[in-house]
């Protein structure tokens, strides 16, 4: 149990977030109903869905609940800078690291904004669902999302009468999930959030848009990539990823740990080799391998970055990629992210603004008692 103190320190921090966000909203109501929201998404409720927030916010139905998500009297993306903010003030370090993913929503029907049957590496398999595309933000402070795009297939945006009747805003086009984390990237630097690297799996680091642009910008970068991925190998030659990688002498493999996981060190075997091409701003390029000790099998990643990096350096941020997949395990799992029962695309923004609200606080919260911890122990000694 948790004494008196305690919670009442913490409601002091939710208190403190509320002021936040307060001047976003233009009506007294809105308001009072979506601070209840993000304590109800923060209560040990079994399941966090509009019945049941309406209930613990004293409500006989979820009618009202469900309006102020779609109110015009509040913002969702103005909120989403205040919490980007927010977790900055509390976690912000240079040499954080943003990282792009995406995550799946399964729904059933079919008038849910962007719903279609598309593959979810949530569910692992082609499922009827929906695909949100965000940013989060890693720090030794700690880590959390900051940024979101509803992902909306062609077959929502070249129909326009099925995006006005799930309330999709006028104009919004059909954008690739690089191009949303572009987005999200642009919204980041602008805002002034500070980082040192930018990471992400795949689907982000085999775009070729995306890296040009982040070379343009002079933003450095590790992204996974595909083993049939090819590079400049020489002055007139190109060669795939892993045949670069095949020419590393045996005893060019460093064993090293890129993060704590659940169960300890990921330690992996490590080698990388350089990019021989000419790069914006005089920076340099690499083709990082991470090879399972258990298992063989091994990874790609295409690295752009100063001149001196080191191999533990790009290690590091390869790993920092299972920041957001731990902070989407958090949001899902502690503040109902995934639980919303919304087909309006104004509405998905609200929820997930607001659970990434409750989130944004276990964070800083966490963060506040680690730090304590911390002070303790350099006291004691």
């Amino acid at each position: 149990m948790l004494g008196g103190e305690v919670l009442a320190e913490w409601q002091s921090g939710l208190d403190d977030l509320f002021a936040v966000i307060a001047g976003r909203f233009s009506r007294v109501e809105p308001r009072r109903l979506a601070f209840a929201y993000v304590r109800g998404l923060l209560a040990p409720l079994e399941r966090r869905n509009g019945w049941t927030l309406a209930e613990h916010a004293g409500r006989r139905s979820p009618n009202a609940v469900q309006e102020m998500l779609y109110s015009p009297c509040w913002d969702p993306h103005l909120v989403r800078d205040d919490i980007r903010d927010y977790l900055v003030e509390h976690l912000g370090d240079p040499g954080g690291v943003l990282i792009a993913d995406e995550t799946g929503f399964v729904k059933k029907g079919t008038r849910s904004a962007g719903v279609q049957r598309q593959y979810s590496g949530t569910a692992g398999k082609v499922e009827n669902c929906q695909i949100g595309t965000f940013l989060a933000y890693a720090s030794p402070r700690g880590r959390a999302l900051i940024d979101r795009e509803l992902y909306l297939p062609k077959s929502w945006t070249d129909d326009p009468d099925r995006c006005a009747a799930a309330a999709v805003s006028d104009g919004v086009e059909f954008a690739t999930k690089p191009q949303q984390a572009r987005t999200m990237l642009e919204r980041a630097v602008a805002a002034g959030v500070p980082f040192a690297w930018f990471t992400a799996d795949e689907a982000f680091g085999q775009n070729p848009g995306l890296r040009n642009w982040l070379e343009e910008q002079d933003i450095a970068y590790v992204m996974a990539t595909r083993n049939d991925d090819e590079v400049p190998a020489g002055l007139h030659t190109v060669s795939p990823v892993k045949t670069v990688i095949g020419t590393i002498r045996a005893g060019a493999w460093r064993r090293m740990s890129c993060g704590d996981g659940v169960h300890g060190p990921r330690t992996y075997d490590w080698a990388w080799a350089p990019i021989r091409t000419g790069f914006a701003h005089g920076r340099r390029g690499w083709v990082l391998a991470r090879r399972s000790i258990s298992t063989g099998d091994i990874a790609y990643y295409r690295c752009f970055g100063r001149r001196g990096i080191r191999l533990r350096d790009l290690v590091r941020v390869a790993g920092s990629r299972w920041a957001i997949e731990e902070s989407f395990q958090t949001a899902k799992n502690e503040v109902g992210l995934d639980q919303y029962q919304v087909r309006r695309y104004d509405a998905w923004y609200a929820h997930i603004t607001l659970a990434m609200t409750a989130a944004a606080f276990l964070v800083v919260t966490r963060a506040a008692e680690a730090a304590k911890g911390v002070h303790a122990q350099t006291a004691a000694s």
